[in-house]
């Protein structure tokens, strides 16, 4: 055996150990300083810090042996009932985790630099932990509060820990202090009132720090293609089912067979023939029933067990993927708590669905978005408790974020019970950003309103503070849902409250999708983004203002065929009906008129070459379970690009519409992630006598030029994908596009905005605000000419 133990660090086996320990004291201090000191509890915690006691003193980390052992004696001081647990002292303590929790940050080399540079807070706070709690903030606490964290640590939790969506969030997340102290809870926990000044406190018990639970790294790429293949497993077990059917068929065609024999003989064959015949047919008739009496039992026997393992194969290979939603919301508690106090608030905060399976991808990405939205719900939903008491409700606010699986997604909401959002305070925000007209915004719905709140640098805080009214978040909640194939949704009332809604795939490998055929060819639309399929009667389709649309349950639905969104030859005949497949929400419901319903089924999901690019409409690949090869349609991207067709109001093969003017009419491309921009300026638009399209990023507004010819395109700057800069330069380097009129409509409204749009090679640029007079539809008219 070698002893060679190069590769050996005590400190990684220290970190590692450290790292759950330091979990469990945050939740178990949290939870006993709303519940007074449950015995078992108490006993965690004393076990939490002698185990990191020892960890330190095997890595021989002297200061941390210290600050654990003074903590052990707190503990050992509320078991015995000999010091109560005030909020003063839970601040302590959890400042000695968090000073403990910068050396998991570190690398073996940094240690005794951080030693150095720590030891005096270190010190003071282990004095502090000795002396008599006060419930006034003692001094060694406030020296503490105030010392910023290494620098050391700080560079290594922000470069191994932070994500790029939670490093735009990081600058919300400074520490804050004050006097108040909220108050937090679980699912499991009912809250008491403390003693101290509002300070309550509950977290649902996890399993002990160290468990036996045996983890083996696995490559991310190695899991991925084992769960790969697994999901085709299960389709292959669905292609022996359709073999099942066809030995089905074959039985019945040997049973026809059988008749067939006993009419042999009959009036106009001899006796002789008639024998031959029927001993021949007798001698095939003879093997081909031994060759299905045995091969029938032994498939229906094969497709069970194979469905079975292959069920049990995947189901455990997703599982290794899953984990407790509790695991992505450990730092909430702590959060909500800092929080609130710094802001003298009041607030209860519950996680529902703790046990709800996620994916760990999936989870890892919602911390930062969560972590803003939660932040938003005490700084921007819940009161103070003056004006809580005021409004007749309770002084401490509840926040709840909770997880659950329905009809096959992941829905999280966040939701609080505090002021609501002012819908006609938002609407007046609109106007003075000059993001829409006072018409305008007053014709808005409640959701198209609550849309803006998901503009880049938009913010209902009226003056920036650490904790917010930068406008950074809510834009990033929504990248970030949509990145993973969610939506994310707002509902609110005035003195209420708020809820965010977000949805999201369980995963990501397998889909239930609704299959339908298009021009001859097959599509998947993905299940948990459809409404309704329903068969439409051509007599209730009826062209409204340029648009094809239906009444569905007092809503009115525009409607395209998907030839036509997917550009496909229409050789469809006509029809007393058509099959429309409605996709978006309630307040914006788009039907696609499809060929054939052909039925549902689970998807393995297959990326497509990279080298392609984003596949206008398309999403990613599958095989049926038939073995047929088939397109799983974006429905994000088919409903960013409805407009377009319904802004045309065509509807070949279907019904006839108005003839338009020989005249050439000006054909305007807009270009806006946003669908309130884009359908405020395609409104203007049209109404000027222009034939609009309308792109979602700008990679799809360069596609749709290669497509068409356009006299005119106006374009957005921050968008996904390509940006407006990047597609006006785009334009500018292709020949044909050289003298095409564009126009930079955006919220930047700086110089330096200005100037970079001009030097792309921008003819005119305005901000939104340009909606709110005639300086947009001025523009136009001078690029493009006056319009009848």
């Amino acid at each position: 055996m070698s002893g060679d133990l190069s590769g050996f660090s005590i400190f990684e086996l220290y970190k590692g150990e450290v790292d759950s320990h330091l979990a469990a004291l945050s939740e178990g201090l949290l939870a006993i300083e709303g519940d007074q000191g449950d015995l078992s509890e108490i006993e965690q915690l004393m076990r939490a810090a002698h185990s990191i006691k020892g960890a330190a003193a095997i890595a021989d980390i002297k200061m941390i042996v210290e600050l654990a052992h003074t903590m052990e004696d707190c503990f050992v001081g509320f078991q015995k009932g000999v010091e109560s647990i005030e909020s003063a002292r839970i601040d302590q303590l959890l400042a000695a985790v968090d000073l403990i929790g910068e050396t998991t940050q570190l690398s073996e080399d940094e240690l005794d630099a951080w030693q150095s540079s720590r030891s005096d807070p270190c010190l003071q706070l282990s004095n502090s932990l000795r002396e008599p709690a006060r419930e006034s903030k003692p001094a060694a606490t406030q020296d503490i509060a105030e010392v910023e964290p290494d620098p050391v640590a700080k560079t290594a939790l922000q470069t191994e820990t932070t994500t790029p969506v939670s490093k735009e969030l990081l600058a919300t997340q400074k520490p804050l202090t004050s006097s108040n102290t909220p108050l937090v809870e679980s699912e499991r926990t009912s809250s008491a009132q403390a003693e101290t000044a509002g300070s309550e406190s509950s977290v649902e018990r996890k399993p002990e720090a160290v468990t036996d639970q045996r983890t083996v790294p696995v490559n991310a790429q190695n899991l991925d293609r084992i769960m790969r293949l697994a999901s085709e497993l299960i389709v292959e077990a669905r292609n022996l089912q359709s073999m099942q059917k066809s030995l089905t068929a074959l039985r019945e065609v040997q049973s026809s067979f059988s008749q067939l024999l006993e009419r042999i003989g009959g009036p106009g064959t001899t006796t002789g023939e008639s024998d031959l015949v029927r001993n021949e047919l007798q001698r095939i008739h003879a093997a081909t029933d031994e060759i299905l009496q045995q091969h029938a039992g032994r498939l229906e026997r094969a497709i069970w067990r194979s469905e079975r393992t292959s069920t049990a194969l995947y189901q455990q290979v997703v599982g290794s993927r899953m984990r407790p939603f509790v695991e992505g919301t450990q730092s909430f508690p702590r959060m909500i708590r800092d929080l609130s106090k710094a802001l003298g608030k009041q607030v209860s905060f519950t996680v529902l669905g703790q046990s709800v399976a996620v994916d760990r991808d999936i989870l890892r990405k919602l911390e930062a978005p969560l972590n803003h939205l939660l932040r938003n719900c005490v700084d921007h939903g819940i009161e103070n408790p003056e004006e809580r008491r005021t409004a007749g409700k309770s002084e401490t606010g509840k926040v709840t974020l909770e997880a659950r699986h329905h009809a096959g997604m992941l829905t999280i909401e966040v939701r609080d019970d505090g002021r609501g959002i002012d819908v006609d305070s938002l609407r007046d925000k609109l106007v003075q950003r000059n993001l829409a007209a006072r018409s305008m915004a007053e014709q808005f719905s409640h959701a198209e309103v609550f849309e803006f709140l998901f503009l880049p640098g938009f913010s209902t805080a009226n003056e920036v503070t650490e904790v917010s009214g930068r406008g950074v978040g809510l834009d990033v909640v929504r990248s970030m849902v949509q990145d993973v194939s969610g939506t994310v949704r707002v509902e609110s009332k005035l003195g209420a409250g708020t809820t965010f809604t977000l949805r999201l795939p369980v995963t990501l490998s397998v889909i239930r999708a609704a299959l339908a055929e298009i021009a001859g060819e097959l599509y998947a639309f993905p299940l948990a983004k459809l409404h309704r399929i329903e068969r439409v009667p051509i007599g209730a389709i009826s062209p409204v203002q340029g648009r094809l649309q239906f009444t569905l349950d007092q809503t009115s639905v525009g409607l395209v065929r998907g030839t036509e969104i997917l550009n496909l030859s229409d050789n469809s005949q006509a029809e007393d009906s058509l099959c429309v497949v409605v996709i978006g929400q309630v307040q914006h419901l788009c039907g696609i008129a499809v060929d054939k319903f052909i039925g549902e089924q689970d998807l393995v999901v297959r990326p497509l070459d990279p080298r392609l690019g984003k596949v206008p409409h398309v999403s990613a690949a599958a095989v049926t379970e038939e073995g047929d090869p088939l397109l799983i349609l974006d429905v994000e991207d088919l409903l960013n690009s409805m407009g377009q067709l319904l802004g045309e109001g065509r509807m070949r093969g279907m019904t006839s519409l108005a003839t338009h003017d020989k005249k050439a009419v000006p054909k305007v491309l807009v270009v806006d992630d946003s669908i309130v921009v884009r359908e405020t300026q395609r409104q203007l638009l049209t109404a000027m006598g222009c034939e609009v399209d309308v792109a979602v990023d700008g990679r799809d507004g360069w596609h749709a030029l290669q497509a068409k010819a356009y006299d005119l395109v106006v374009s957005d700057i921050d968008m996904p994908r390509m940006n407006g800069i990047e597609l006006i330069r785009t334009i500018r380097q292709d020949p044909r596009f050289v003298d095409l009129p564009i126009i930079i409509v955006s919220y930047k409204d700086r110089d330096d905005d200005r100037l970079q749009g001009f030097e792309a090679g921008a003819n005119a640029y305005l901000t939104k605000g340009s909606f709110h007079d005639d300086s947009f539809t001025r523009t136009v008219t001078d690029l493009i000419g006056e319009m009848d």
